[in-house]
């Protein structure tokens, strides 16, 4: 496979069924934003933490149907598209992880250790992720349940990163007003 082609040098990009539209796109921003954040997680793991680590290895995966997903402005039957067992599993994830954690009572500071940290990042990337796709949905055709996944990941990336600096023995922070 040949890495350039000069097919974008005029602001052009093809999607999967090969039809032709501007990079600037509501399509291309949400699955744009979308690799970015998949790249941050990336970054991210491993965190140190090996069932994190597990959970984000996944969570790269599906990153990936849902940029596929996104990509693909008339989907068939086969296509790779986002499921409603994604979003169950992630919720899964979150329960779990609640467990384990206090309560919250107040916002938290986005901060702690570096891994900790670095996933609240990667939430506020999640968020604007879904905030493209929601632009998308609005404009086209777009599998609801992979807006709903970001929706649902952004959650689930909060929560690792309240259980990976509770683990690290990172205190959380409260802003003050």
């Amino acid at each position: 496979m040949k890495i350039y082609t000069g097919r974008g040098d005029e602001g052009q990009t093809d999607l999967r069924d090969m039809s032709r539209v501007s990079k600037a796109s509501p399509r291309i921003e949400a699955y744009g934003t979308v690799d970015e954040l998949n790249a941050l997680v990336g970054r991210i793991r491993p965190c140190g933490h090996g069932d994190v680590d597990e959970y984000l290895r996944e969570v790269q995966n599906v990153l990936h149907v849902v940029q596929a997903d996104f990509a693909n402005p008339d989907p068939d039957e086969g296509d790779p598209a986002v499921r409603d067992e994604h979003v169950s599993t992630v919720e899964e994830w979150i329960d779990s992880f609640d467990e384990e954690l206090e309560p919250l009572e107040s916002f938290i500071l986005p901060t702690g250790s570096k891994p900790g940290a670095d996933l609240h990042h990667a939430r506020t990337v999640c968020r604007r992720a879904e905030r493209r796709a929601v632009a998308l949905e609005s404009a086209e055709d777009v599998n609801a349940t992979a807006v709903t996944f970001l929706n649902r990941l952004s959650d689930a990336l909060f929560v690792f990163a309240r259980v990976v600096n509770q683990r690290e023995g990172v205190p959380e922070e409260s802003p003050t007003y």
